[in-house]
């Protein structure tokens, strides 16, 4: 009984892969290490940059004769626009500290108020007292001026006599 190998056509193509593959791989690779290959790729680079610059240029001219914006055009509004919330959310802040502060004046006004009605109510009591020492020092005045009145009185009528 002989062993026949049979024709497999995938075996036979991985094979020439394979080896095809190692072959071109040492190739690009010494290749590759070379200087003009660092050149070559510089210059197909230099190109892309090129094309990409034209193709920049040419959709935005398109672009502006049909009066569409621009990527930088839409760009430049976004950064407007930030600039815009930025300067709301500053202002929302001024007016949150404006309002703490008015209350702060509402209660301030309030406090001024008391003060003032207490500052009355003792000035209306300093004035009782003053009107009371002011009746105490004429019922003194007037004791004393009879009193004064009195002692002439009785020093004229010794001198006399």
């Amino acid at each position: 009984m002989t062993q026949q190998k049979s024709f497999n056509p995938m075996d036979l193509w991985k094979d020439i892969y394979n080896q095809s593959e190692s072959y071109w791989s040492s190739v690009l690779d010494e290749k590759m290490k070379e200087e003009y290959f660092s050149e070559w790729m510089g210059k197909v680079l230099e190109m892309n940059l090129q094309f990409k610059k034209i193709l920049n240029e040419t959709t935005e001219g398109y672009l502006r004769q049909v009066n569409l914006p621009t990527q930088n055009d839409l760009a430049n509004i976004a950064s407007l626009v930030v600039n815009v919330e930025s300067k709301v959310d500053n202002l929302e802040e001024l007016v949150e500290e404006n309002s703490s502060n008015q209350v702060n004046q509402a209660e301030l006004k309030r406090e001024m108020t008391r003060m003032k009605n207490e500052i009355k109510g003792l000035n209306n009591k300093l004035d009782e007292i003053l009107a009371l020492l002011n009746e105490k020092s004429s019922v003194g005045n007037v004791n004393e001026t009879a009193e004064t009145v009195g002692t002439t009185e009785t020093t004229e009528r010794n001198e006399n006599q």
